[in-house]
Order: structure tokens, then C-alpha cells, then sequence
């Protein structure tokens, strides 16, 4: 019957139009009334102390990062690299976009950011190039989606915090399955581009590549010296987010001196309008986090599933395909304040390690982000690129299948996650 009120309560508000935060809100207190533990002190309270975290600290520094490295010159230093070492082959700019957008990954985490960067920049080339504008916004739009499973990364940041998981340990267990989607759409894009009647620009010299290297070097620095200040402890993840703004704000202002002071305050406040939406959705899920708790959801559910507990792949691959509907509906964030603190001890229950699990979730979200009614990065490129969202839709299509094809390999074969996430941490 809990189960019932909240998702019904919280369902019936997005369907009638309410942002996702204050349907949470309401959700909340709706099952505080069925419970019959209905205070507007112990709402406000837990409103507050959602968002009152120290991990939590490590959203709007990321956030701030990204933005510097699009205004500061950082992201285009990486794309004039990818496309000295891989412009030159058949399909040349959609390598060049998956090279690109694995690098970006590493530096700042949001889908979001990253597909504007990529789409303002690479689109038009491959248009003019000759590629199909909606071949091109969709392979774009599933490069985009690798940032929130390679570290830094905003979501695993997220789901550590909802999920009470280490987020160190996610980021690290995130390398492997980030670069596997990477190869995946490039395996994908060799296929579509193979019949395509594009002209190959000329390879780029051997002094063009160095000058590109040396360029972006100052770049290419930041996601080394933030997973080995991880791997040495020299810093948490919220302090290596701070790292990193410090560090990105340093080199656009100082080595690369493409952003002026007088700029410096239109990116805080683009920093600061994105934290405030995700902080405060944050905020309004731990009123439904702690209801889940006292209502014992998760138990709940573990009775539900208990034919799957079991056999941990069957369990996964249903949860899988539940957060693929999902994602078609609810945006990233949202969809791990809500699910991951009811799934995450669903998944403990049947012996299957969290961190693990939250890879998975993280990759599935990220691929709801690709898929319509609601896909933000659709609608990213879209805008971008002035387009229609389901001509985008359309584009997206074989990408995504590979995607798919590869979550589904991380599901059957855990090994692909786990031993060099165990070699990492010996």
C-alpha cells in the first residue's frame, strides 16, 4: 500500500505537469499522511538536511568546471586533438566526436555540457562535410551520454550519496564501462559511415599533431592528476572537484588566457542556475528517502522479487529493463533520488556488490537520456543544432543499440566491471 501512495501520488503530479521537485514533495507528504506521521517541521527538516553533505559539495564545483573548460578554450583544445589524430580516416568527424567526447568526459561529467560543447563545434562540420544532419545530432547525442559513467562524474557523485555507496569507488569501477560505450558507437558509426559517399580530409602532419598535443596537454592534466589524487588519497571527491574548477579556472585565465574576469561572472551564474535545480531536487528527494526508510520499501520489494533473489543476472536484467522505462519519463537525477535508495538494498540482499550496481544504473540513466518523450540530450542537440527532437530520435538509433548491446554484455559478465575495478583497489 505504501509503495502504492508514493508512486501514484508522485506519477499522477509529473503526469499533471508539476516539476519533478515538488512532486517529490508532495509524494512525500502523502505517504507521511498514510503513515500517519504527517509534521510540516519533520519536512522542512529533512528538506534542509538533504542538501546539507559534504559529498554534495562536489555538484556545484564540477558543474563550475565544465563551464570554465567550454568557456576557456579547454574543450576546443580537445577536439582540434581529436581531430589531428583521427580526421583523416573514412567517417573521420564521428571519430573525432566519440575521441572527443570520451576526453571531455574526463574533465567535466555532465552529459549536458558536453553535448552542447560537441554539438556547437561538430555538428556544423559534419554537416558541411556531407554527413546526414540527423545521423550526425544523434551520434553526438550518444557521445554525449558516456560523461556521466567516465569520472569525474556528477551522477555517480549522486547516486553515492542517495545510495549511501563510496564514490570513489564508482568513479574508478566507471572507467572500463565509459570507454566500452566509446568503442561500442564507434564500432556503430563505422557501420553507418561505411556507406556514406564522404571525401576524407587530408592526414594531419606529424608536426600538426604534436602542436595539437602540446596544446591540449594543460587539458589532458586534469583527469590524471584528479584519479591519482584519489588513488593516493590525497583528496576526497569533493575536494577533487574543487581541484578541478581551481585548476580549469587556472589555465583558461592564465596559460590559455581565453577567459577574461569580466566573463568569469556569467559563468558562475551558469554554474550556479544548474546546481540550484539539482540541489534542489537533491533537497526534496530526502523527504521521500527518509519516508522509504520508516515505511520499509525496500523490504517491500525484496518480497516482491524474491523469486529473483536467486539468480542475481534475471534480477538485474528485470531492474534493467524497469529503469529503461524509466528513463524514457524521468531525467538522470531524479530517477537516482528516487529508485536508488529502494534498489540499492534490494540488490545488496541478493549478493550482488553496490558498486557494481551503481555503474549499471548510472549507464542505464544515461541511455534514458538519449530516449524520447523526455531525453534532455536529445533535446540538447536539438536546440544546438536547430532541429527537430525526433529527427534527432531518429538518428540516435544505432547508437543506442550499441549502447544497449553493451550494458546488456556488463550484466552477463560482471568480470568486465569488477577485475579491473578490483586491480585497481588491490
Amino acid at each position: 500500500m505504501s509503495i502504492a501512495v508514493f508512486v501514484g501520488v508522485l506519477l499522477g503530479a509529473i503526469a499533471l505537469g508539476l516539476p519533478v521537485a515538488y512532486a517529490l514533495l508532495l509524494a512525500g507528504a502523502a505517504l507521511m499522511l498514510q503513515l500517519d506521521l504527517f509534521d510540516a517541521q519533520i519536512l522542512a527538516q529533512n528538506v534542509l538536511e538533504g542538501a546539507n553533505s559534504f559529498p554534495l559539495l562536489a555538484v556545484p564545483f564540477f558543474m563550475l568546471a565544465g563551464e570554465i573548460m567550454n568557456a576557456g578554450g579547454l574543450s576546443r583544445r580537445i577536439i582540434d586533438l581529436a581531430l589531428a589524430l583521427v580526421g583523416h580516416l573514412r567517417g573521420g568527424l564521428g571519430y573525432v566526436t566519440i575521441v572527443a567526447a570520451v576526453l571531455l568526459a574526463s574533465l567535466s561529467g555532465s552529459a549536458v555540457a558536453d553535448t552542447a560543447a560537441l554539438a556547437a563545434l561538430l555538428l556544423p562540420m559534419m554537416v558541411r562535410a556531407g554527413h546526414g544532419r540527423e545521423r550526425s545530432g544523434g551520434l553526438i547525442a550518444c557521445a554525449g551520454i558516456i560523461a556521466p559513467v567516465i569520472p569525474p562524474s556528477i551522477p555517480f557523485v549522486i547516486f553515492g550519496v542517495a545510495a549511501n555507496v563510496s564514490i570513489g569507488r564508482l568513479f574508478m569501477a566507471g572507467i572500463v564501462p565509459g570507454i566500452l560505450m566509446g568503442v561500442a558507437i564507434a564500432v556503430a558509426w563505422w557501420w553507418v559511415a561505411r556507406r556514406e559517399a564522404v571525401p576524407t580530409p587530408p592526414r594531419a602532419s606529424r608536426a600538426e599533431v604534436l602542436r595539437a598535443l602540446r596544446q591540449s596537454l594543460w587539458a589532458l592534466a586534469l583527469p590524471f592528476i584528479v584519479l591519482l589524487g584519489l588513488k593516493l588519497g590525497v583528496f576526497t571527491p569533493t575536494e577533487a572537484a574543487v581541484v578541478a574548477a581551481v585548476y580549469a579556472w587556472f589555465v583558461a585565465t592564465v596559460v590559455y588566457r581565453e577567459l577574461p574576469l569580466a566573463r568569469l561572472y556569467t559563468v558562475l551564474v551558469a554554474a550556479a542556475q544548474t546546481t540550484a535545480v539539482i540541489m534542489f531536487l537533491v533537497a526534496a528527494a530526502a523527504v521521500g528517502a527518509w519516508l522509504i526508510t520508516v515505511a520499509n520499501l525496500p523490504g517491500q520489494l525484496i518480497e516482491w522479487l524474491q523469486p529473483l533473489m536467486d539468480a542475481p543476472t534475471q534480477l538485474l536484467l528485470a531492474i534493467m529493463g524497469f529503469l529503461f522505462l524509466v528513463g524514457m519519463a524521468l531525467d538522470l537525477t531524479p530517477a537516482i533520488l528516487i529508485l536508488a535508495p529502494v534498489l540499492v538494498p534490494v540488490v545488496r540482499a541478493a549478493g550482488i556488490d553496490p558498486v557494481y550496481f551503481g555503474v549499471l544504473f548510472v549507464m542505464m540513466g544515461s541511455i534514458g537520456l538519449v530516449t524520447p518523450p523526455v531525453g534532455t540530450v536529445l533535446n540538447v542537440v536539438a536546440g544546438v543544432g536547430r532541429m527537430k527532437i525526433h529527427h534527432v530520435a531518429r538518428g540516435v538509433l544505432p547508437f543506442l543499440l550499441a549502447q544497449l548491446i553493451v550494458l546488456l554484455l556488463l550484466v552477463l559478465f560482471p568480470s568486465i566491471v569488477m577485475v579491473p575495478y578490483r586491480w585497481w583497489y588491490g
